[in-house]
């Protein structure tokens, strides 16, 4: 749905994007992770035909942004880092006002509204004035003013940033549900958690450059981020030495061990030589690397704002 080539753009001497190069298939959600600053806004902006790169390509659903602008717009739904909501407008009249700009019209106009209303849950609210909102219905609404014509393509741009943690749970909900109907997410956040749980692919951005991307695990073997696996039973700190000769170990005591394995069938084998020396174990628990962890072994610090 995206293919992004050596995208770049400048602001007098700051390289805001420094020759990005990705794509996005259909039906994945893929992030941009990295902090403020890095690049993100500026290269939605481009994608959306907002913005006018200083060179490289940018084609979406097999179309050339720069040549295809309004055909592109049928088939993608932006959902802006501000709030682009009118707070005299009811939430109702908002959501009319951005399915207008998109062409419609009538009853189906109606008919995506009510739908929209229901999606992000305010159907009880939509005649209240925005202004009236709080944070988080603000952040519902202008999440829902991109999804009024049912885009193909969905780009993100950080729309939990500023809201409570219960407001940030709604809108990754009615994310998900847009997802799981077969749509395409294009997201940007500086929330590993998030990065987490919703994206399939992601791409690890600073200072307008791509340091890596690929799956969790595919990113996680790139930083050689290796799982933690914990072993609790009837053996003594000498034993599992032992067994785990050439392991690196973590922590060793009595009845418990916890050791590092680049793989999942490493774990599998050295199980196999506990249980072979006719060791009882009570208990295993695996620790998957975490994003945060994999971010700070590739980029060389901690995610900031």
């Amino acid at each position: 749905m995206i293919e992004v080539e050596d995208l770049r753009k400048s602001f007098g001497e700051l390289d805001a994007v420094a020759g990005l190069s990705f794509k996005v298939e259909k039906g994945e959600v893929f992030g941009l992770l990295g902090p403020n600053g890095a690049g993100k806004t500026t290269t939605i902006s481009m994608i959306s035909g907002l913005l006018k790169p200083d060179s490289g390509s940018i084609r979406v659903a097999g179309m050339e942004v720069g040549e295809n602008r309004r055909r592109v717009s049928e088939v993608l739904g932006i959902i802006p880092q501000e709030i682009a909501l009118y707070d005299e407008l009811t939430g109702r009249e908002n959501l009319h006002f951005w399915g207008s700009l998109y062409g419609m019209s009538g009853k189906k106009l109606r008919e995506s509204t009510e739908r929209i209303l229901d999606l992000v849950g305010l159907t009880e609210r939509a005649d209240d004035p925005v202004r009236e909102y709080s944070g988080g219905m603000k952040r519902r609404i202008n999440l829902g003013a991109g999804l009024i014509h049912d885009p193909d393509l969905i780009l993100l741009d950080e729309p939990t940033l500023g809201i409570d943690p219960q407001a940030r749970n709604n809108i990754l909900g009615i994310i998900k549900d847009e997802v799981s109907g077969g749509k395409t997410v294009l997201y940007t956040t500086h929330y590993l958690e998030e990065a987490e749980s919703l994206c399939d692919r992601i791409a690890i951005i600073d200072s307008g450059t791509i340091h890596a991307k690929g799956t969790l695990r595919e990113l996680t073997e790139l930083a050689g981020e290796e799982d933690l696996v914990a072993i609790s039973g009837g053996f003594s700190a000498s034993a599992a030495e032992e067994l785990l000769e050439n392991v690196r170990i973590d922590h060793i005591e009595d009845s418990l061990v916890r050791f590092f394995v680049p793989e999942k069938a490493t774990t599998g084998r050295l199980l196999n030589r506990f249980l072979k020396a006719g060791i009882h174990i009570e208990k295993v628990s695996i620790s998957e690397p975490s994003l945060e962890s994999v971010f700070l072994r590739i980029t060389g610090y901690e995610l900031r704002d």
